[in-house]
């Protein structure tokens, strides 16, 4: 095994093998294993209680293993990280409902999003640099807020609320981007929109999309993990695996 991860982990972002965890006797992952690339664009599938969520909770922190491994740009061990360590590594996690600050315009969003590494007293004196600002101005391009920049938060659609947290995740400048259901609640506009926009995010980081919507995957286009009691149960393209026996039976058929 240790000849596979030598080979393997140099090359990889994240990198799991063998992960189990169990909570009051449920197997939630069951020898979990894959692997996520440098600027990779990975959607995960599978029915609910597949594992899909404790996968996540584990890559951040929140939930440790009862055993296997977790690597983060090749020798970085997760499982021995705290979420707040972890955050600080480089990954970003985005969960189904959006937490934006509604009170506050888009643009104050994203600068206490900024600032949110300074800590409380030096964010309270911080006076934006030339460089923050151009990065706002970037993000805001980014998640197709720029006109809506001094609008409050509260005043923004479902869609456009989930644009901004994932402008306050890129904020933070995450090399892996976790993200739960993005689509969940949008508008067909706003769908085929959002798959666009996670396509230009994957230009300069890895992000791993968790989603039920096949018609937004498809529109992704990328390689697809389909999760079933823990475990993988198929990999490939949409095609591919949507046309994977196991996967019909499993999660397409119900």
């Amino acid at each position: 095994m240790n000849q596979t991860i030598s080979q393997t982990k140099p090359k990889s972002l994240l990198y799991l093998d063998g992960v189990s965890v169990s909570f009051d006797g449920f197997k939630a992952l069951n020898s979990l294993s894959f692997v996520i690339e440098p600027g990779e664009l990975r959607a995960i599938i599978g029915p609910n209680g597949a594992g899909k969520t404790t996968m996540m909770d584990i890559i951040t922190g929140k939930t440790r293993p009862d055993e296997g491994q977790v690597f983060f740009k090749g020798d970085i061990d997760l499982t021995k990280r705290d979420e707040a360590e972890i955050a600080s590594l480089g990954i970003g996690r985005k969960f189904q409902k959006p937490t934006v600050f509604e009170s506050h315009t888009i643009w104050d969003n994203l600068e206490l999003a900024l600032n949110r590494s300074r800590g409380v007293f030096p964010t309270l004196f911080y006076r934006l640099t030339a460089g923050d600002k151009a990065r706002i101005e970037e993000i805001l391009s980014t998640v197709r807020l720029s006109a809506r920049r001094d609008d409050l938060a509260a005043n923004l659609s479902h869609g456009q609320k989930q644009w901004l947290e994932i402008g306050m995740l890129l904020a933070q400048e995450p090399e892996l981007l976790l993200v739960d259901e993005p689509v969940a609640g949008m508008t067909d506009a706003e769908t085929a929109e959002t798959a666009i926009l996670l396509k230009e995010i994957a230009r300069t980081r890895s992000v791993v999309v968790v989603e039920h919507d096949m018609g937004f995957i498809r529109e992704l286009g990328v390689k697809v993990t389909c999760l079933a009691e823990g475990a993988v149960l198929a990999e490939g393209s949409i095609d591919f695996v949507s046309s994977d026996a196991k996967v019909i039976e499993n999660y397409l058929g119900r």
